[in-house]
């Protein structure tokens, strides 16, 4: 049975990935300018590079707390729904994101996709709610909203 609290979970996954994913590309300018000789170095420094980054390490944690929520919320989502609704909304997210920090956005087509693209979820999660509300009445139990 797909809750509100379970939809609210997976928006605020979609969030945190989402509006983290520009900030993190942001966070990894200067990276190219990392040289070291051994290939096991230039691994470190590059980590030490990242790590030491605010502007990199601040975008990544809080992407890794949607991962925290994300994995919690697949213990009591349905995995048909909380895959499709966290990862198209992560996509969207992340595109309106880029578009306030100044990013190309993609045109009318771009537009078009993130129509699609909450059409589908909205399908999604109805039909979902749909089938909870038809086996709650088969089984002769109320499923309250």
């Amino acid at each position: 049975m797909v809750s509100v609290v379970e939809v609210l979970c997976l928006l605020l996954v979609a969030v945190l990935w989402g509006c983290t994913n520009p900030f993190l590309k942001r966070g990894t300018e200067g990276i190219e300018h990392v040289k070291k000789d051994s290939k096991l170095l230039h691994f470190l420094a590059e980590v030490k590079f990242l790590f030491l980054n605010i502007k990199y390490l601040i975008p990544f944690l809080l992407n890794q707390s949607g991962s925290l929520v994300y994995y919690f919320t697949l213990a009591a989502t349905d995995l048909s729904l909380a895959v499709p609704v966290a990862n198209s909304l992560t996509f969207l997210f992340t595109m309106l994101t880029g578009k306030l920090l100044g990013e190309e956005f993609g045109g009318k087509r771009a537009v078009g996709g993130m129509v699609l693209t909450m059409v589908g979820i909205t399908l999604c999660i109805v039909s979902s709610i749909g089938e909870t509300e038809n086996k709650g009445q088969q089984n002769g139990t109320k499923v309250s909203p």
